[in-house]
């Protein structure tokens, strides 16, 4: 691996394609999406596929993952958001799933691109104006009108929530991928201080014992932060979708 923590950001073509004067190619970053929707699709469907009323473990987990998702887009926007539930469970298994990826030597790490979370978080948005919009019509803007506001701080009030709004993308994409783009960044340097290091005869190998503690206590803390940072897009995109469904609240 090159000694530039940011090399292994770097998008790569696999399969050139021009189409008009247009970049279509197939990249190092497609590849690892079309991976992590493989993934994901092949063990939801071989662990539920035979659906045994005492399920062994790895259905277990896939029951659970469906429970964990359900709950939580229950709580943030009632019984009337569990229409909602495949595109939330969709949103949750490609981060997750994305994030593990991440974390082996030599693979790709899609979501510490911007492009790429920020095209998730625009779906979220997309999605909770379609539905407002389609379900409740020009009522769907009380959103940005609270009640009980008084007259005279009305309209910066409304400018502040359409502002607010509009953020909720940028904020949501920025979100998961500064986390990713700066762990793995902090995970390659500790780990390059190893090799170099180490190349410094037996005092330089004494010196790598503590870098070494650090990289293992990062890897383990990116295990963390992958699983919560899907959590969070997820609770996150449940919050939003609420307003798709109770605009005035």
């Amino acid at each position: 691996m090159a000694d530039d923590p940011i090399t292994q950001f770097q998008i790569s073509k696999l399969v050139p394609i021009e189409i008009g004067g247009l970049d279509f190619s197939f990249t190092n970053s497609s590849l690892f999406m079309v991976a992590t929707v493989a993934t994901a699709s092949a063990f939801l469907y071989l662990t539920t596929s035979s659906r045994g009323l005492v399920p062994s473990r790895l259905q277990s987990v896939s029951e659970m993952s469906y429970e964990f998702v359900a709950n939580m887009l229950r709580d943030a926007a009632g019984t009337a958001g569990m229409k909602f539930f495949p595109l939330v469970f969709s949103l949750f298994t490609f981060v997750l799933v994305a994030n593990m990826f991440g974390m082996f030597p030599y693979f790709f790490t899609v979501t510490s691109q911007i492009i790429v979370t920020f095209a998730l978080a625009l779906l979220v948005i997309g999605t909770v104006l379609v539905y407002g919009f389609w379900k409740h019509g020009f009522k769907f803007l009380k959103l940005f009108v609270p009640s009980g506001v008084p007259a005279a701080v009305l309209p910066m009030v409304v400018i502040i929530e359409i502002i607010s709004f509009l953020s909720r993308p940028i904020s949501l994409s920025v979100r998961l991928f500064a986390n990713m783009l700066a762990g793995h960044i902090t995970l390659k340097v500790f780990a390059g201080f190893i090799v170099s290091l180490s190349s410094l005869g037996a005092i330089g190998i004494g010196g790598a014992i503590l870098p070494l503690i650090m990289t293992i206590a990062i890897t383990a803390l990116e295990f963390l932060v992958s699983f919560l940072q899907a959590y969070v897009f997820a609770v996150l995109a449940c919050m939003y979708l609420n307003d798709a469904v109770h605009p005035g609240h």
